[in-house]
């Protein structure tokens, strides 16, 4: 595998980006938005269709008109 790291566990994968310098870090961010964001998207767009997630987003809204949130 030459100089590649074989990463097999989590922790070791964790490791490995605990290590990393912050322009390392931001290619990883980078990485994972080009490749990994579009599986998170699909998920959310295929719950929101499904109503999985209504009784938390009508629980939200509840709060918001009884003045129980504040500004972020």
């Amino acid at each position: 595998m030459g100089d590649a790291m074989q990463l097999n566990t989590v922790e070791e994968i964790e490791r490995a980006i605990d290590a990393l310098t912050p322009q390392e870090m931001e290619e990883l961010y980078l990485w994972l938005e080009r490749h990994h964001l579009q599986t998170i998207d699909m998920q959310l767009k295929a719950d929101l269709e499904a109503g999985r997630i209504d009784d938390r987003i009508n629980h939200a809204v509840a709060d918001y008109k009884a003045g129980k949130t504040g500004p972020i």
